[in-house]
């Protein structure tokens, strides 16, 4: 007749069960693997475009975003009700690639500042804020100076022809 006694198995005292030992994580247990690999991220143009008109406009010297008409357009828009507030990508223009993104902005600066000063510093901020919250690798930030704000110049903002 056979021995019916069953033996426990000798653990090692290192595997004890009363003893915590490292768990793997759920994630690499389940699907293995990095779980930033599983999926893609998009980031949308109009994402990269809020983040550098926010960053241009943060540079002293930087009077406004965009062309002359572009911003007269905007100022009425911001008169209307319910037209929208103002818009932080005016005078910015972004293609977004999978790892790469190239910028273009057309700025106004204001008068007696260096403008090669305005636009190294426009480029580095521009440059560090997408970089920092997309991931992405800015290619290119091309600058426009398409005018000058002098002082006695009133705010973009059209007469109006009602008294």
């Amino acid at each position: 007749m056979s021995d019916m006694t069953q033996r426990k198995p000798e653990i090692p005292e290192t595997e004890q069960p009363d003893q915590q030992q490292p768990r793997k994580s759920d994630a690499t247990r389940r699907g293995g693997g990095d779980p930033s690999s599983r999926g893609r991220t998009t980031i949308a143009d109009g994402v990269v475009e809020k983040i550098a008109g926010l960053a241009a406009r943060d540079v002293l010297g930087v009077h406004a975003m965009g062309s002359g008409i572009s911003r007269t357009f905007g100022a009425v828009r911001d008169r209307v009700p319910g037209g929208g507030s103002k818009s932080v990508t005016r005078g910015v223009k972004a293609e977004v690639g999978e790892v790469q993104t190239a910028l273009d902005l057309e700025i106004v600066v204001d008068y007696g500042v260096s403008i090669a000063d305005v636009a190294r510093d426009v480029r580095e901020n521009v440059i560090a804020a997408v970089e920092r919250m997309t991931g992405l690798e800015v290619v290119e930030v091309n600058i426009a100076v398409s005018d000058v704000k002098l002082p006695e110049e009133e705010d973009d903002e059209p007469e109006s022809r009602l008294q």
